[in-house]
């Protein structure tokens, strides 16, 4: 039988202080809120107030619901008042020297029996754990932020957490209605293990001007689904608690490049610029506290004049290519209003690609997404050809052919000779470098890359690639084209992985590096991912959607570019995909997919 947990402790009332106080008074268990000081203790006191309030004013709480939970909870300063509590938690600054002294005065103020929990996010348990006379009964409880909100509770057992601790917390989460993980005390835990690297390198990415901060969020936002952009999380989290964790994981995690802070970083926290709670830091806010942005001088012109800027007039476009890609490019022109001419290898593959696309547009009529009249019109404008030659007279190409350097230069060297002067001649390639194509013409200012992802006809995003010679005057008309399509184009420079590749796919070969450590299961770092940051997809459900051969091909190409050992492919990756396992196509991936 678990213990049964009738009061409970909580030290630091900020933001997630308050937020586990909440918890546990919504769900009936009578909590001691403690603060150092009485200013601190109603700030603390005014959080649990403005959050209630909020939950009643949405309809989530009844006004009695609300007045019972604020009855369960005793405000008090010092920890003497914490002498009769079944458990304790800690959610003071992550600073291991304070919390070594907090949790050495509850073992003295505390029953022998009451458990002493750490919501540390990156510190070692274990090392607060020892400043007691009872390590075997401390253990971690990492909630999220807002934790009356996230569902994931990361429950953390060091080396000599009694397995009974374990349990009995284990019990309690399942009774606040959440979902635990239960892992070892290891740097990050799983979480903010796989969150800070991508964080880190966003934050890199910007540092070096490789694209602006509203491109690097918007590209995470639309092309992975991601309820925020790093930039933003960033500042929403803390650029000072991001420092804090980056640096604790770095020096304890094995001193990974990747867990080093980004230089700016620190800039930014010596100048106070702390994020949304100084009112400013990557983003500028209404005022401290705020989520609501506000333009600054790095807010780029977003009106229809601005994008347009030197962009060259574009009415008819060329698609050269018969894959999915190609086909669901087709479509998207054709739809905005284009004249289309497709290009494939013969007349057997145009008649494949028109039937697709048709198949395609007729989905659209029955669920109601497209007029019949206007499917009509988007076919006729296109036009079907196996020739290159048809290719004279329009405005601007898009390569959708197979991801092989060798392919792409031909097909563009016979571009170059074909097409009229000031054409914009785009690749849709997602990992080969874009200046090698642009190479292979007499004419490399006009060449640039444009990513579109899968299924193009529902995907928003766009990576507008520009290589070191690619003009102004074509990337302004690159991205006026998107505006046009209806899609968010982000300009990048010529990297391999571009934006989205470049941040999410390290992500997950960090994640085949911690399962394949036996360090959590896949189901357990998918859970943490979904619910403790809001993904619209776990790591491994991710891999094996995108297939395991495509990943590890993507790894590779990231790794030899940018030759970081942090992105060396994970040695499980590299064996599930000799073996065949390549996910969903083939049926087994990190899952057995075979009975779905």
């Amino acid at each position: 039988m678990a213990r049964e947990f009738s009061t409970v402790g909580v030290v630091g009332l900020g933001t997630m202080g308050a937020g586990i106080v909440e918890v546990f008074a919504r769900n009936g268990i009578d909590v001691v809120a403690v603060e150092i000081s009485a200013p601190a203790l109603e700030r603390g006191r005014a959080t649990l107030k403005g959050s209630t309030d909020r939950a009643v004013a949405k309809g989530k709480l009844a006004e009695a619901d609300r007045d019972a939970l604020h009855e369960r909870v005793h405000f008090a300063v010092g920890l003497d008042a914490l002498h009769s509590v079944d458990l304790v938690i800690e959610a003071v600054p992550e600073h291991l020297d304070l919390k070594q002294r907090i949790f050495a005065e509850l073992d003295r103020v505390c029953r022998p029996d009451t458990i002493l929990a750490t919501n540390t996010s990156s510190l070692s348990v274990t090392e607060i754990s020892v400043a007691t006379s009872r390590p075997n009964q401390v253990i971690g409880i990492h909630f999220f932020n807002p934790a009356p909100v996230m569902k994931l509770v990361e429950v953390v057992r060091t080396v000599v957490t009694a397995p009974e601790v374990v349990a009995d917390v284990e019990a309690l989460c399942a009774r606040l209605g959440k979902v635990d993980v239960t892992i070892n005390d290891r740097a990050g835990f799983i979480a903010n293990a796989l969150l800070f690297g991508y964080l880190n390198h966003a934050v890199g990415m910007f540092e070096s001007h490789y694209a602006t901060r509203e491109d690097i969020d918007a590209a995470m936002k639309l092309g992975c689904g991601l309820p925020m952009g790093p930039l933003a999380l960033m500042d929403l989290i803390g650029l000072d608690t991001a420092y804090e964790i980056l640096d604790t994981m770095y020096r304890r995690g094995g001193r990974d490049r990747r867990h080093a802070p980004v230089p700016l970083l620190k800039q930014m926290v010596t100048a106070g610029l702390l994020g949304r709670k100084s009112g400013r830091g990557f983003y500028t806010y209404e005022r401290p506290g705020s989520p609501v942005v506000v333009p600054d001088e790095a807010t780029p012109l977003a009106t229809e004049a601005a994008l347009a800027d030197g962009a060259r007039a574009i009415a008819k476009v060329g698609v050269v290519g018969s894959g999915t890609m190609a086909t669901g490019i087709i479509e998207v022109f054709a739809k905005a209003g284009y004249e289309v001419v497709s290009v494939t290898r013969g007349a057997e593959k145009s008649a494949k690609v028109c039937e697709a696309v048709k198949t395609s547009l007729n989905k659209g009529v029955v669920r109601g997404k497209l007029a019949e009249a206007d499917r009509d019109a988007a076919l006729g404008r296109i036009s079907w050809s196996a020739t290159l030659d048809h290719l004279a007279d329009v405005d601007l190409v898009v390569e959708a052919v197979v991801e092989e350097l060798s392919v792409k230069k031909a097909l563009f060297a016979s571009l170059d000779e074909i097409c009229k002067p000031g054409v914009v001649l785009a690749t849709t390639t997602s990992s080969l470098p874009v200046i090698d194509v642009a190479m292979a013409t007499q004419r490399p200012a006009d060449v640039v890359g444009l990513h579109f992802f899968n299924p193009a006809p529902v995907m928003p995003l766009v990576e507008v690639v520009r290589t070191i010679r690619t003009s102004p005057e074509a990337t302004a008309t690159a991205r006026a084209v998107c505006a046009a399509l209806g899609k968010t184009g982000v300009v990048c420079g010529d990297r391999s992985g571009f934006i989205v590749n470049a941040l999410l796919f390290p992500y997950l070969n960090d994640a085949v590096k911690m399962l394949e450590a036996s360090y959590s299961t896949a189901d357990d770092i998918d859970h943490a991912m979904k619910l403790g940051c809001g993904y619209p997809m776990g790591p491994f459900e991710l891999l094996d959607v995108v297939g395991l051969d495509v990943s590890l091909a993507i790894q590779r190409e990231l790794y030899l570019e940018l030759r970081e050992p942090g992105f060396a492919p994970a040695p499980l990756l590299e064996h599930l995909v000799t073996a065949g396992y390549l996910g969903r196509k083939t049926r087994r991936g990190f899952r057995d997919h075979s009975h779905r």
